[in-house]
């Protein structure tokens, strides 16, 4: 099993929960508020001390329930839901043909993600906005890339195997 099915497993993810996930306003709603409310929420400490604790625990709440308020994808033609359905094959990708999988981008682009959020971390513990906004810029990027590279995946997969193609939910 990858580590992205254990996550997956974690925030139990099931067909019906990926197909939430993928709804396309689950989805940007998501991409734009969720770093950007994390960053105010922590950065929130200066203005009202530990009660920030309050909006930090908030946005993990919205968070978690976001993918859950959304109404299951109806289709796959949004590109935020192929490439969440992206991510749901990635996810599985020991089951699936490895011709299929890019093996080395999506780990490059989780990287520079990862390294964005290095630098966010050290710009909200250290309270800068230029590491703040650099940091959270460069995760942004890389995770709107791995994203894009989950389209290219989902694209390949269900080309070769349309059987494979989102088909709405019940």
């Amino acid at each position: 099993m990858t580590p992205e099915a254990r996550i997956a497993r974690l925030f139990r993810l099931d067909a019906e929960g990926w197909a939430r996930h993928a709804n396309p306003w689950s989805g940007w709603s998501r991409i734009v508020t969720g770093m950007s409310l994390i960053i105010i929420a922590i950065w929130s400490r200066v203005w009202i001390g530990w009660w920030s604790l309050l909006p930090i625990a908030l946005v993990a709440f919205w968070l978690w329930i976001n993918p859950r308020l959304f109404a299951p994808a109806r289709d796959d033609s949004a590109w935020i839901s192929r490439g969440v359905f992206g991510e749901q094959m990635w996810a599985a990708r020991g089951e699936l043909p490895q011709p299929y999988i890019g093996a080395k981008l999506p780990h490059i682009f989780n990287a520079v993600a990862g390294i964005g959020a290095i630098v966010l971390i050290y710009g909200l513990v250290v309270l800068s906005p230029v590491e703040t906004v650099i940091g959270a810029s460069i995760a942004y990027a890389g995770k709107l890339a791995f994203i894009g590279e989950m389209v290219k995946l989902y694209d390949r997969v269900t080309a070769a195997h349309p059987e494979r193609a989102y088909r709405g939910w019940p």
